[in-house]
């Protein structure tokens, strides 16, 4: 089986009795590598990976994080960093009004803590975990990687009640995940995005705690929220953790925070579970530069700064879902979803049948990323989703010139 993403040779191999294919395991030579948004383009108007448009929230003014950041070269770079940062912990609890430090972990990036729930929690070839698709890719990935089974319980496709909400599209289908489960005693995670990626779609609280509270699962519910500082206020599944020991909430920098640059990802839970992702985590993973940034920007005037950089973003999207519907002539269906996150998910349709079209919207994703210079993300080939572009809310500026080359690129195609 060839590596993939690796050219063919015909160079001859030293020494003729080591072939590296024998050696890798066979679930990995075949795994499909994650494509992220800067694998296909770096350059542009990118609204396309759902970074926060307006950057990060650290404030130029303030002397104090000022000293802080300016002593970074000072730091002792060439010693280790703090194993445990229980500052930035500290923080992060009183941010999500939590008990203490012993409810945080840190990982590189949310990427890091999904690997290794699935490493602490789920055997591989024998036990598997859950998703609901449409939902985040690295939640497959992950699996493959450590060799565990994937099982896949669709959230509701269907926008006959509306968007979003507890029945509306893209809400869960909790007696269909209840009849897998009891179907399969071998499922020992749940991964829910909430708001979803790509459906940035909010799952209700009461679905959340109904698959909580289900008797016959013996694992864990793991709720991702990367994108929930974009949504309404008490939609975090964080207020759950000091009733459920069987949760787990993973959060992030990359988004509200502005700093998707520094890699930082939280998992919320109680301290049990804590304490094992401490105990299995690879030594010194988080940076003294990221460590320092990370405590900058949780600062209480860096915090106050990302909520009303999250407000303006809100106003934005609100701002680009009308501007979107008055170019319906040209084949721009309604924003699907609940629009709980930095970006809207809208379907392109075909010209005479005016249903939903992969092949229009994949042909203006390429034109705009490759000619007009705005780069947003072709999802049509997601349940649920097709003929779907996923656009990222930028700047005024960047929203406008999106909306531009739209719809000349409308015009053409």
């Amino acid at each position: 089986m060839p590596i993939l993403g690796l050219a063919p040779s015909t160079a001859p191999i030293q020494p003729v009795h080591f072939d590296i294919e024998k050696v890798i395991r066979p679930n990995i030579l075949a795994l499909h590598p994650y494509r992220c948004a800067r694998d296909d383009y770096q350059e542009g108007i990118l609204l396309d990976a759902n970074e926060n448009a307006l950057g990060h929230s650290i404030p130029r003014s303030s002397n104090q994080i000022q000293q802080d950041l300016s002593s970074t070269l000072d730091s002792d770079l060439n010693r280790y960093p703090d194993p445990s940062h229980d500052g930035i912990k500290s923080r992060i609890a009183s941010l999500r009004s939590l008990p203490g430090k012993d409810h945080v972990f840190l990982g590189v990036g949310s990427d890091e803590v999904i690997d290794l729930l699935m490493r602490i929690c789920v055997a591989p070839v024998t036990e598997k975990i859950l998703i609901t698709p449409p939902t985040y890719g690295m939640y497959s990935v992950c699996a493959q990687v450590n060799d565990i089974g994937l099982v896949r319980c669709n959230l509701n496709l269907s926008g006959s009640e509306g968007e979003g909400g507890e029945h509306g599209r893209f809400s869960l289908l909790v007696d269909n995940i209840k009849a897998t489960i009891l179907a399969d005693p071998s499922i020992k995670l749940i991964f829910l995005c909430s708001p979803g990626n790509p459906t940035g779609t909010l799952i209700s609280l009461t679905a959340v705690k109904a698959i909580l509270d289900y008797e016959p699962f013996k694992g864990i519910v793991v709720v991702d929220e990367a994108y929930i500082d974009f949504a309404s206020e008490g939609a975090s599944a964080v207020s759950l953790i000091k009733d459920y020991a069987n949760l787990c909430v993973m959060q992030t920098l990359s988004k509200s925070f502005g700093l998707a640059a520094i890699r930082l990802g939280i998992a919320l839970a109680q301290p049990p579970l804590i304490q094992v992702l401490s105990n299995t985590k690879a030594p010194y993973n988080i940076s003294t530069p990221s460590a320092q940034l990370a405590l900058a920007a949780l600062n209480k005037e860096a915090v106050q700064n990302m909520r009303l950089k999250c407000q303006t973003l809100v106003e934005s999207r609100k701002q680009l879902q009308k501007s979107l519907e008055s170019l319906s002539a040209l084949g721009v269906g309604d924003v699907i979803g609940g629009n709980d996150a930095n970006f809207l998910v809208v379907p392109i349709l075909n010209k005479e049948t005016r249903l939903p079209d992969n092949v229009r919207a994949n042909a203006l994703y390429t034109e705009l990323a490759e000619n007009k210079g705005v780069v947003v993300r072709f999802r049509g080939k997601e349940p649920g989703c097709e003929g779907c572009l996923r656009i990222t809310i930028g700047t005024t500026e960047e929203n406008k010139m999106l909306l531009q080359q739209l719809q000349s690129t409308l015009n053409d195609y």
